[in-house]
């Protein structure tokens, strides 16, 4: 009884809660060359993007920003598509730009210990899921064999990965993967202790040994989560 009345609160605590959502805002002033104030009170940790109408009906991309404390943001350069044969938009961010905050929050990543609490998880959340499978082969292509923030950025860019939900025993983390921020977590109560390592994909385990790195043993699950905060 226990257990089932443990699982409902669970999937109730899922249900109730929102996950981050996307915020449009404009700019409402300018202290520096890389900081902006926003003219909408926003969560800190979020990223987002600078839209700069040249009128005539077109407007670009021209920045890349992270949300700050007190209604602020830290201006970076827009990297998400580098091409040599694409011209890099060189505009300076303006007053009254538009900001679009969490403009990939819709395609998220979840790392789950096991497929059930995968499979749960991704239930309850009306998101485009990108599977996990994705980043494991990343990870091996990298010749890399666990979890860290720096490649969930770096897999985040390559594949429009707006949020990164991490389960844990107790908690569901969220992730912004391109700020490398965390922006809050959920109750959630994990239904097993088992861990695949590094984490659940479709292969049984992450052959690192056609890497030469037989001798490098990986992370339990649960150890290398706590690792990244």
């Amino acid at each position: 009884m226990k257990k089932i009345l443990l699982l409902l609160l669970a999937t109730y605590w899922l249900n109730a809660n929102n996950l981050p959502q996307r915020i449009e805002t404009t700019i409402k002033n300018i202290t520096s060359t890389d900081k902006i104030e926003l003219a909408s009170s926003v969560p800190e940790g979020m990223s987002g993007i600078v839209i700069h109408n040249y009128g005539n009906g077109l407007s670009a991309i021209t920045h890349t920003i992270v949300t700050q404390k007190n209604g602020t943001a830290k201006v970076l350069p827009y990297s998400a598509i580098l091409h040599e044969n694409i011209p890099t938009v060189k505009t300076p961010v303006e007053i009254k730009d538009k900001i679009v905050l969490g403009n990939f929050y819709n395609n998220a990543l979840l790392i789950a210990p096991d497929a059930k609490s995968y499979a749960n998880i991704t239930k309850r959340f009306k998101k485009t899921w990108i599977h996990p499978d994705a980043y494991a082969m990343d990870l091996m292509k990298n010749s890399e064999v666990g979890i860290s923030l720096a490649s969930l950025h770096k897999f985040a860019k390559l594949n429009q990965v707006g949020l990164v939900l991490i389960a844990t025993q107790k908690t569901l983390l969220i992730l912004d993967p391109i700020s490398k921020r965390f922006l809050g977590e959920l109750p959630y109560r994990a239904e097993t202790t088992k861990a695949m390592k590094p984490f659940f994909s479709r292969f049984e385990q992450m052959d690192i040994s056609v890497f030469g790195l037989s001798e490098v043993k990986i992370k339990d699950y649960y150890q290398a989560i706590k690792d990244l905060k």
